[in-house]
């Protein structure tokens, strides 16, 4: 089959000026308004409807005019001036807005010599599906914008570091003094001591404050994905990197502070190269040639002899000095024994509203308890005894916290570990009672169950406690059924 080209147009410019002609028509007529300017925005034609709109019974009154004196709120001189389109918009006006679209108009040469201006619709009615999915778009964009922004504010203050030892309130010192300066800060400690709190309250009380906290466990990250996890990477840099790049941890603290945990983990290469960040304030994300500017305090943390390491050659002598210019030393529990009570009832507060939310008891310590706690060397530290408390709380049929409930959840190796516990028989006494009693509740249950042929709730109306409780207890001791 041939095509027959004997019938199309050798002039193409004719078919051009007609579709042009087409077009304007079809705005002119089926828009709610028409106008065109000069090229000094003077008013050059408009349509009746257009200029009855806006109080002109005959449109010769407006031919000559500025735009503005014509249709208030007018940007066609915008885009006289700057020769680019403003495709949608809304006119404000004196009854409902407008949509818009403005278009420059030019000569041969390129030059504009004025501008043509629809008024789309009057009606906001045939925008709603469009109107109503930008809106949706936007809350979106601002709801994650401000959840981001609030996972990488501050969560703990120096309040939030409770206790009033000696111990407690030489940190709590130190802590609000590095706040008050830039200085890299160094948290030493055990595991457990409360280091990454003091991490949020420095920052949270520093010049910072507005700006993002973000952390980085150095100990919970593969050695190879380091590097990408602090600087970045570009797009495609390695096999496997997510096509749009990746932005690094010092990017997003920009301005704020970073805090890197477990520090004593860092390999020595990257050892290196955070070094140097420090001291040139700048960096080239992985696979790119992009200079990133820096501006980040760095907050450091470690539960291991920073000294040791770099004695051993494991850790860089002049990476520590960098980081070790404030130190804070977190103290374990065993020698802040003054708080433990504080800190208990703050927790027991806290796990008291998650656990029972509509209950309105408080949770009581009985002595006993209390010197139970006391006499513990606690070797996971403050997190340790919330993990007691928590698990006690949850198994708890009452309000009132006695040894034999603490101690299922406590081991016998850290006890009486201190020169004043060694001296004082009640505490001893108390440790041994809530291991005897914790002992024979579990023989005793056990022996239940085995009467009753593992049957749980049959044992427990055997021995006249409550189905539930009778769970509550197997999970708590550990009780093979």
């Amino acid at each position: 089959m041939h095509n027959d080209w004997t019938h199309v147009p050798v002039d193409y410019s004719d078919v051009l000026r007609r579709a042009m002609d087409s077009l304007f028509k079809t705005f002119e007529n089926f828009s709610e308004g028409t106008f065109i300017v000069d090229k000094e925005a003077r008013v050059v034609w408009i349509n009746k409807r257009y200029a009855a709109r806006f109080g002109f019974s005959d449109p010769q009154e407006a031919i000559g005019r500025d735009c503005e004196s014509v249709i208030p709120n007018s940007l066609m001189r915008e885009v006289v001036t700057t020769g680019k389109p403003i495709l949608l918009d809304l006119l404000e006006t004196d009854r409902e807005p407008l949509v818009v679209t403005r278009l420059p108009l030019k000569d041969d040469f390129g030059q504009t010599v004025g501008a043509i201006g629809f008024a789309l619709f009057d009606e906001m009615k045939a925008l709603t599906p469009l109107f109503s999915h930008y809106s949706r778009v936007q809350q979106e964009l601002i709801a994650t914008r401000q959840s981001l922004a609030q996972a990488r504010r501050a969560k703990y203050t120096f309040a939030s570091f409770v206790g009033t030892s000696a111990a407690s309130l030489d940190v709590k010192r130190q802590a609000r003094r590095a706040a008050q300066v830039d200085s890299p800060v160094l948290l030493s400690g055990e595991t457990g001591t409360g280091k990454e709190l003091l991490a949020h309250a420095i920052h949270g009380a520093s010049a910072r404050a507005a700006r993002p906290l973000v952390s980085v466990n150095v100990a919970a990250i593969p050695d190879t994905l380091l590097e990408v996890e602090f600087f970045g990477a570009a797009a495609g840099a390695y096999t496997g990197a997510d096509r749009k790049g990746r932005v690094g941890k010092f990017e997003l603290a920009d301005g704020g502070t970073l805090f890197l945990d477990e520090i004593g983990d860092m390999p020595l290469v990257l050892q290196g190269k955070l070094l140097r960040v420090l001291q040139e304030k700048e960096f080239e994300p992985l696979g790119s040639n992009r200079i990133v500017r820096t501006d980040v305090r760095i907050i450091a943390a470690t539960s291991a002899d920073l000294p040791a390491l770099v004695a051993s050659g494991r850790f860089r002598a002049d990476l520590f000095y960098r980081l070790n210019v404030l130190s804070i030393h977190a103290p374990p529990l065993r020698e802040r024994a003054g708080d433990i009570e504080a800190l208990v009832y703050a927790m027991l507060e806290e796990l008291s509203a998650d656990a029972r939310p509509r209950h309105a008891g408080q949770f009581v310590l009985h002595d006993d308890a209390r010197r139970l706690l006391a006499a513990y060397s606690w070797p996971g530290n403050v997190r340790e005894l919330r993990n007691v408390l928590e698990r006690a709380v949850m198994l708890s049929d009452s309000e009132h916290i006695d040894a034999r409930a603490l101690g299922a959840f406590m081991g016998s190796v850290g006890v009486a570990a201190s020169p004043e516990s060694a001296g004082a028989p009640e505490e001893t006494d108390a440790a041994s009672y809530a291991e005897a009693m914790a002992a024979f509740e579990k023989r005793f249950l056990s022996e239940a169950l085995r009467a009753s042929g593992g049957r749980v709730a049959e044992a427990a109306q055997r021995i006249g406690i409550g189905r539930a409780t009778m769970y509550k207890k197997i999970v708590a001791l550990g009780i093979e059924v």
